[in-house]
């Protein structure tokens, strides 16, 4: 027959449940023009009160949005696909259409695809088949389709056929009074997985669904809670506290439409399922075994005393399909007596809701002759996320004034204006954007207006008598009229107007009032929070057509709280120039493993992670009388699966374990059975029989690997037995068995056996995800690796370093969809993708060369609201998703990495550190089998040497940098801490030179080349100073020719100055100051570079430096260089022969812009301060510990050189005055 739907189009569909249920290719008669519905039924084909011009197929006589095809297939059915098609030999096809399922014929429902989009894609000509298949089959017995866009040379015009099969089901209904009550007489074999699942529609948002009570007065108990699901768990006879809430899942569930639950028990967990969203949740041991003794449904039925957790609310609705296993609890219901008006069918309330798509939307309404009687009442109840919006609006012509009704700030407000200015003005309720159904009530009565929310909350005001002549709901009909409001979004139903209901099925006909946007008999209200898009704990808001994910304290950062603010290493913080101090730690970046508060160690050739457990002291062994063993646990700072990951990614890690011990033997080597041992490795760990320093399964302490042991019979100190103090210690450092868990402590319960133990911290370094990298020497090259699946949430980052003006780093393509970020040019980064909405792009240019052989960050992202690229600290381009459309991003090809499958524009140069969702791409292992890939890629100081500050010098290494700061007055990884002591007056440090020339020490006289070698040409000088004395000597340098410079701080006036002497003329360089007004007040600093000549000699400059020598110095020095030298520096942390110490020196942190206490000395005990006779081998134990170095109280041992030198002298207190041929003192 002509016009039929293609049979061999539609192989895909699967067999089962596939048949054709409805298929329409009509003509008919024509009808008149507001004629909107057409109404098909599968048992009459052909048949329908449409308009044909002859040909076959489906269309209105007039073509607009209005229209609908409505099919009723008899009965609820499972429907599993459509197809449609053009008519036959015409120019009429739709291009896009709705779908909208019922039960009843009322209260529709749209079906989307992706649970955001809601058009489906029609036909390009009126021959092809366009099929659909449903994701998820749809039971319904009517299917609308509503046309959105049509051929703009034709018409609407339309074939279509409909496919799936019958469904069969168990219904019970339960009217608010009644309940189904199941008791187990006989308790079935004990499985592993135990499920209760079914089905409820209602329009009551709260109520009890089910109740499962267990043995032992457990119960479960299953509630609706303003639209949501709550599952309670209650334990105890007389159980008050209204149980502990498990889980809370779904939203809008009050919506009178069928949703789907399942309640899954497994081992360990319970899984509750809602519609398409599943969560678990870990049970406590005494719910793994159910052992339920009765279920009750629609109320709680309860033989023992718990209180319900919903009062007096039993469930007001329908059941359908509900199973206990295998059990159908409804069909047996059937056969025995339900408590109270339970029936087998579902009631199906009339109730026509209209929704207010957008705002532009309006519904215009004539008002009642009865309101010329001055006495007015309006009524509605209405449901949105929007804080603010128009509910309606009218007239008052007497007044020449307009009555406003309108959320603003979640609030009912009601304004009467004239003249555009509010003559009155009330409010009542709060919190109305819940996404709750509010009532609310409008009466003008007479001489008095007044509005009530929710039958409890209103105001009044008095008024006028007026009449009205229109009334507006949700906007505004014209666009002349202005309205000073924001257009309602969301959904009303019951409108009345003087107690009489509004017949909306007529205003969808066009047959009362007049409408624009509206959807009637439907509410299509989305709650975009449920389930939420925003992860790691975003807190999601919503509006009427948008979702907002607010990411504070969460750590994560993004339009969904997906990308992490945070680094995954101590090795990326050092990187970035961060000192040692305490660093939130993401490892996994933006993985669900939370991130983590822990202390870097930066050194200047490592970067330390350091993680604490609960006790790190060294600690005495206690006995436990009960197993005559001691087991301690340690608890880490950090969760296990942190703990797993830094392991993981960490290139080296240790762990200190130490044994002190007296008569307590350890492993009892070398072939007893071991008295102690030592749980450590991933998850609950193993046991381990090998101390610190030895190897895993070696049964030995570090000693016997060394074969130094206090006994040679046995490979631990403490195994010899001895009745001394020894020790046993070394460190843990194979990956696979730390970190140490438990100790389990045995040989202590002997007359005179003591021991003692020190777990220490876990320490890792290194970052292989971090240094994973691959060079890319060919354009062809390229490596690849499996799909990538980020079908919601995509985020790639990664470094580059490159000299080449373009190529493509990474790219993944589907059938349509695809992803890929390129250098498009020598300043820009492209990142393009398709998720079937079409290709866009996020373009950054950014305002220096990218191809300049520098290490570059890129981090690409896209999610459901966005997608957003960043280059470097560059600002990020972003750009917003379409608000409708494909959100599933549909890989298939594999990951091309450095290139693509066509081998076109491949990038030259090195990738480094790429990262996929937080899972990091092995370049290095996969470059090593792949031609024209190198593993690694060296010369990291062009892109971190600028780290290395104070004269430092940048050192490459394979995997990075580290400064060394051999010439400079500064320490750490960046030579960037100040190197500070406090000073005495009595300190004084001399830095002996080492002459160029070895000299006679006969000759009387030098030769004139060596004279000129010795000169004082040009010197630098740099330091820093905290004091309050002046006048003060800094620092006196001499040379072998009576030429010397003095740094001196001295009165010049009223200010305290800086004087540099040079013996030059005898000239004086005064460098002003600031006022120097105390110790730990004033911080001051300079640099100063000068030219010094050979300098006659002055008896009165000498007096006077010796007469400021003689004061001393007090105060604190800092960063003290002279030309290469550090003389400071050297004193403290390099002690050689070239240095002299007089006096007392403290190394401090005096001289940090935020100084601390340097007067703060560490408390340190010694074993005498404990009574009695003490062993000198007995380790201390619970002794304040730090670990930090210890900076206060060094004792420094350094000899002193006779020989004739030249001298740089800081601080002395004897007279500076120095000849070649006098001795340093």
């Amino acid at each position: 027959m002509a016009g039929h739907i293609l049979y061999n189009k539609l192989h895909f569909i699967s067999a089962i449940c596939s048949s054709i249920l409805a298929r329409f290719f009509v003509t008919c008669a024509s009808v008149s023009p507001h004629t909107h519905t057409h109404t098909l039924s599968h048992d009459v084909k052909g048949e329908s009160r449409v308009v044909s011009t002859g040909a076959g197929g489906w269309s209105p006589l007039i073509s607009d949005k209005y229209q609908w095809l409505e099919v009723d297939l008899g009965r609820r059915t499972k429907i599993t696909a459509v197809a449609t098609q053009g008519r036959y030999g015409s120019s009429d096809w739709l291009m896009a259409y709705l779908l909208m399922f019922s039960d009843t014929g009322h209260n529709w429902r749209q079906h989307r695809q992706e649970d955001s989009l809601g058009a489906f894609p029609g036909n390009s000509n009126a021959d092809t088949v366009v099929h659909y298949k449903l994701e998820q089959p749809v039971i319904a017995r009517y299917l609308r389709l509503i046309p959105l866009d049509w051929n703009p040379t034709g018409k609407i015009g339309l074939r279509l056929e409909i496919y799936g099969c019958r469904y069969t089901s168990e219904v019970a209904n339960f009217d608010g009074s009644s309940s189904l009550v199941y008791r187990l007489v006989v308790r079935p074999v004990w499985t592993a997985t135990e499920i209760i699942s079914l089905k409820f529609k209602t329009l009551k948002n709260s109520g009890t669904l089910l109740h499962a009570e267990k043995q032992r007065d457990h119960s479960l108990t299953l509630v609706l809670e303003k639209g949501r699901l709550l599952l309670y768990h209650q334990q105890g006879v007389s159980s008050s506290s209204g149980g502990q809430l498990l889980v809370s899942l779904g939203s809008l569930l009050d919506d009178q439409h069928w949703h789907h639950v399942k309640l899954e028990r497994l081992s360990t967990h319970l899984n509750l399922t809602v519609d398409k969203s599943t969560r678990q949740i870990h049970i406590p041991a005494e719910l793994s075994h159910w052992d339920i003794q009765q279920l009750s449904l629609g109320a709680v039925q309860s033989h023992g005393l718990q209180k319900p957790i919903l009062s007096n609310r039993n469930f007001h609705g329908c059941l359908e399909n509900l199973f206990y296993n295998n059990l159908n609890l409804i069909e047996l219901a059937k056969n025995n007596n339900p408590q109270g008006n339970v029936t087998f069918s579902c009631a199906e309330p009339v109730l026509v809701a209209v929704t207010f798509t957008d705002s532009q939307s309006f519904l215009q309404l004539p008002g009642l002759m009865s309101w010329s009687s001055g006495v007015v009442s309006v009524a509605l109840q209405f449901r949105t996320w929007n804080k603010a919006g128009l509910l309606l609006t009218f007239d008052l012509p007497q007044l020449d004034s307009t009555v406003w009704l309108y959320l603003s700030e979640a609030r009912l407000r009601l304004q009467i204006s004239k003249g555009g200015k509010a003559t009155l003005e009330l409010s009542a309720g709060s919190g109305l954007n819940d996404g709750q159904w509010h009532s609310v009530e409008m009466t003008s009565r007479h001489d008095h207006l007044s509005i009530t929310v929710d039958k409890n909350e209103g105001a009044t005001a008095h008024t006028s008598n007026n009449y009205y002549l229109q009334i507006s709901f949700g906007g505004l009909s014209s666009q002349e009229c202005r309205n000073p409001f924001t257009g309602f979004q969301g959904c009303m139903r019951h409108l009345t107007l003087d107690n009489q209901p509004v017949n909306l099925i007529k205003v969808q006909h066009r047959q009362l009032g007049n409408y624009r946007n509206l959807q009637i008999d439907m509410c299509g209200i989305i709650d975009r929070c449920s389930p939420s898009h925003c992860e790691h704990g975003g807190l999601c808001t919503q509006s009427w057509s948008t979702f907002h994910c607010n990411c504070s304290n969460s750590g994560y950062r993004g339009a969904t709280c997906h990308s992490s603010t945070y680094e995954q290493s101590c090795e990326a913080y050092k990187h970035k120039g961060n000192a040692s101090g305490h660093y939130y730690i993401d490892v996994d970046g933006s993985g669900p493993v939370k991130p983590q508060l822990i202390y870097c160690n930066m050194t200047e050739d490592r970067a330390w992670m350091v993680i604490q457990h609960n006790n790190t002291e060294l600690t005495r062994v206690h006995l436990s009388p009960e197993t005559n063993q001691d087991a301690p646990h340690f608890e880490y700072a950090s969760d296990e699966e942190q703990l797993a990951a830094i392991i993981s990614q960490s290139e080296h890690c240790e762990q200190e374990l130490t044994y002190h011990c007296r008569k307590s033997r350890l492993l009892n080597t070398p072939e007893g059975a071991p008295f102690s041992w030592w749980v450590g490795g991933p998850g609950p760990g193993q046991i381990q029989t090998y101390w610190g320093g030895a190897e895993p399964g070696s049964q030995q302490c570090a000693c016997g690997l060394q074969d130094n042991c206090l006994d040679s019979n046995h490979y631990c100190n403490c195994d010899a037995d001895y009745d001394q103090w020894a020790n046993d210690s070394g460190l843990l450092t194979h990956k696979e068995t730390l970190p140490v868990r438990s100790l389990v402590l045995g040989d202590i319960h002997r007359p005179g056996s003591e021991a003692a133990y020190r777990v220490g911290p876990l320490h890792c370094h290194g970052d292989k995800n971090f240094w994973n990298a691959a060079f890319f020497d060919k354009e062809t090259s390229y490596l690849h690796f499996p799909t990538f699946h980020g079908e919601l949430n995509a985020d790639i980052s990664f470094l580059f370093k490159t000299t080449s003006s373009s190529g493509v780093f990474v790219e993944n393509l589907g059938i349509k969809d695809f992803i890929r970020i390129e250098l498009s040019s020598s300043s820009e980064v492209i990142f393009s993708f398709d998720v079937g909405n079409g290709p866009l792009q996020v373009r950054v240019e950014t305002s220096v060369p990218l191809n300049d052989n520098r290490w570059h960050s890129v981090r690409a992202e896209r999610n459901v609201k966005e997608a957003s690229l960043r280059i470097d600290e560059f600002p990020a381009s972003i750009q917003e998703a379409p608000a409708e459309g494909h959100i599933h991003l549909q890989l298939n090809s594999q990951l091309f990495i450095g290139g693509t499958a066509s081998r076109q524009k491949g990038f030259l140069g090195c990738i480094r550190s790429l990262q996929l969702n937080g899972v990091t791409l092995d370049l290095e292992e996969r470059a090593k089998i792949t031609p024209g890939v190198q593993s690694g890629c060296p010369g990291h100081c062009s892109s971190y040497g600028s780290l290395c500050q104070n004269q430092g010098h940048c050192i490459e290494k394979s995997n990075g940098f580290s400064c060394d700061c051999a010439h400079s007055a500064y320490t750490g990884a960046f030579c960037h801490k100040e190197v500070s002591a406090i000073f005495k007056s009595t300190t004084s440090i001399t830095y002996i030179l080492q002459e160029p020339y070895e000299l006679s020490r006969n000759s009387s006289a030098w030769p004139s080349s060596i004279y000129s070698d010795m000169t004082l040409r040009g010197e630098n000088i740099s330091l820093s100073f905290r004091t309050s004395q002046s006048p003060a000597l800094l620092l006196y340098v001499n040379s072998f020719f009576r030429e010397y410079l003095a740094l001196l701080i001295n009165k010049h006036g009223d200010k305290d100055v800086f004087a540099l002497f040079d013996w030059s003329n005898l000239n004086v360089i005064f460098i002003t100051g600031e006022t120097l007004d105390g110790v730990g007040k004033s911080f001051c600093s300079t640099s100063v570079s000068v030219f010094f000549p050979v300098c006659p000699e002055s008896d009165e400059l000498d007096a006077e430096l010796d007469g400021l020598a003689s004061l001393g110095f007090t105060g604190c020095l800092s960063a003290v260089r002279f030309n290469a030298i550090s003389p400071l520096k050297a004193a403290l942390l390099h002690p050689d022969s070239a240095v002299i110490v007089t006096g007392p020196l403290v190394q401090s942190s005096c001289g940090s812009s935020a100084p601390a206490n340097p007067y703060a000395a560490e408390t340190t005990h010694s074993l005498s301060d404990e009574p009695g006779s003490v062993d000198p081998g007995q380790p201390l134990v619970n002794a304040v510990r730090s670990d930090s170095a210890l900076i206060g109280g060094n004792a420094i041992h350094l000899s002193r050189n006779n020989n004739s030198q030249k001298c740089v002298i800081i601080y002395n207190n004897n007279s500076p005055k120095m000849s070649y041929w006098q001795r340093c003192s």
